[in-house]
């Protein structure tokens, strides 16, 4: 990963491959044009001040996103001036948005693949600029390329290596908050690195044994307790949900906990995550067309992983407990049918009316494990539905609870983060939807508003008197077109900053 360092060295004199600045559109100065932002100053100096006018001789207008490379004036070590968009100029006295400069640095990253060296002199008014540059760095900067020859032979020519290092100017060295700022911002970004790793590592090498062993390995290297329950003790246990999403395949399912504590914690949190490996759909197959990318589907557990490791890596005084519910949905002669019933480890009993819907039914069993040790609050993360896409996009998730306040406090966080999401109801009228004449609950309802639906269904398997959200993040987990901002195309590694918001604002006693 690209090493993060701070320096308050002075441009001209700085060996790099690029010195990165950023631009925007003027507005709150009274200019109409480009403006150089803060941070640029030696640089637009050596232009005699004409930085801005051009770059706009280039085409350059600060929009977000946007990319202009110059040559650097005469006296720079470094040959090479980038300058990226940071959108609009802020308001006088105000500082650009961190998600600007995070999505800013991402791009600059991004631009900078094979680089071994860029210094990034971006706006670092206060030590929260500094995190939010150094996260869209190492965001940004991600590649994901084992399976290529570039990523399995040091010698290949046919891919270019991220960024190798990237040094942020007019940080402060030796101040606590900039110095925790970065070591925040990488142990953030690594381990949601990590999980976009997962989501995008293939499913012949990636069933739930396999994650179980990823889990297994960083539960020991960051001292975090784990314990995983195969087919044999889900058996023995009446995880009937989990089990029947697993049938079908030939790699048994596994429930994952994973368990951070703190000394000094007063709060316990426990995150809950969807894990199908593959989902195929079972016995209602996908249609050709919808199952191609399939191997996302557990990304809620990777993320889920990634945040707990993140909590104990920074060492936050809360109490954070992952479950994976781990499995692969296939098709075959044991596969659960349509028409069977579950008997859930809750001991309600689930019709199954479609096999596709089976995220809720590995997540009710892992929803209703967590309750039984009565954290603060419980959030589970899946890529659930559709019907969440046709809701919100492909980037922005859905937030539902059982508590409005507590629904609010982590829209907040993940808008926080800059991890867009949206508050949705669970309106009580589509619950009657489920009811089945042979069990407690069927797993389908209504079609119109089946986001909804889902979480309805999942809120049924919630302890009494626990606070709980759900996350569908179907949409933003797995990026299916061209790379923007700090995220790339395939796995994303959504939910996993706000996650690790929720546990730091729980820690802290300010969330809500």
């Amino acid at each position: 990963m690209t090493a993060l360092t701070l320096s308050t060295a002075a441009v001209p004199g700085l060996r790099a491959d690029a010195i990165v600045i950023g631009v925007a559109k003027g507005a709150a100065s009274g200019s109409q044009g480009l403006v150089v932002a803060p941070g640029a100053e030696a640089v637009d100096k050596a232009y005699d001040g004409r930085l801005a006018g051009v770059l706009e001789t280039l085409g350059a207008s600060g929009a977000e996103g946007e990319v202009t490379k110059l040559p650097a004036p005469a006296g720079f070590k470094a040959p090479v001036v980038v300058a990226v968009g940071l959108g609009a100029e802020p308001e006088k006295d105000a500082g650009f948005d961190a998600e600007a400069l995070r999505r800013a640095a991402g791009v600059a990253a991004r631009a900078l693949a094979g680089a071994k060296k860029a210094a990034f002199a971006l706006p670092l008014a206060e030590a929260a600029d500094a995190g939010a540059v150094g996260e869209g760095v190492l965001l940004g900067a991600y590649l994901f390329d084992a399976y290529k020859e570039s990523g399995r032979d040091a010698k290949a020519k046919n891919g270019k290596a991220p960024l190798a290092e990237a040094t942020l100017l007019g940080g402060k060295p030796r101040d606590k908050a900039f110095k925790a700022a970065i070591e925040r911002a990488t142990a953030v970004a690594q381990e949601l690195n990590r999980a976009r790793d997962l989501v995008n590592t293939p499913p012949n090498d990636l069933d739930p044994e396999a994650f179980a062993a990823v889990a297994q390995a960083a539960a020991k290297e960051h001292g975090i307790k784990v314990q995983v329950l195969d087919e044999k003790a889900l058996t023995k246990g009446g995880y009937g949900g989990i089990l029947g999403v697993g049938a079908g395949s030939a790699a048994g399912p596994r429930l994952v906990k994973l368990s951070y504590t703190s000394s000094k914690a007063k709060k316990s949190l426990a995150f809950v995550g969807k894990g199908i490996t593959y989902d195929s759909g079972g016995i209602s197959l996908k249609p050709a067309g919808h199952n191609e990318t399939m191997k996302c589907d557990m990304a809620g557990a990777a993320a889920v992983f990634a945040a707990v490791v993140a909590a104990a890596r920074l060492g936050l005084e809360v109490n954070v407990t992952g479950w994976l519910a781990l499995a692969e949905n296939m098709p075959s002669g044991s596969a659960t049918r349509p028409g069977d019933v579950l008997r859930m480890y809750s001991g309600k009993t689930v019709e199954v009316l479609n096999t596709d819907a089976e995220g809720r039914l590995v997540l009710a069993d892992a929803l209703w494990a967590a309750s039984q040790e009565k954290p603060d609050a419980i959030i589970d993360v899946a890529t659930l539905t559709g019907a969440m896409m046709l809701a919100l996009g492909s980037r922005t998730y859905g937030i539902m609870a059982n508590d409005d306040a507590f629904r609010a406090a982590v829209h907040e966080a993940a808008e926080e983060v800059g991890e867009p999401a949206w508050p949705m109801p669970l309106p009580e009228h589509l619950r009657k939807g489920m009811d089945s004449a042979t069990a407690d609950i069927a797993n389908m309802g209504e079609r119109m508003g089946g986001g909804l639906v889902a979480g309805l269904f999942l809120r049924e398997f919630v302890g009494e008197g626990i606070t709980w959200a759900h996350l569908d993040i179907a949409g933003p987990a797995f990026n299916e077109g061209g790379p923007f901002g700090y995220t790339p195309k395939g796995g994303t590694g959504t939910a996993v900053r706000t996650l690790v918001r929720v546990a730091e604002l729980t820690a802290a006693g300010d969330l809500g």
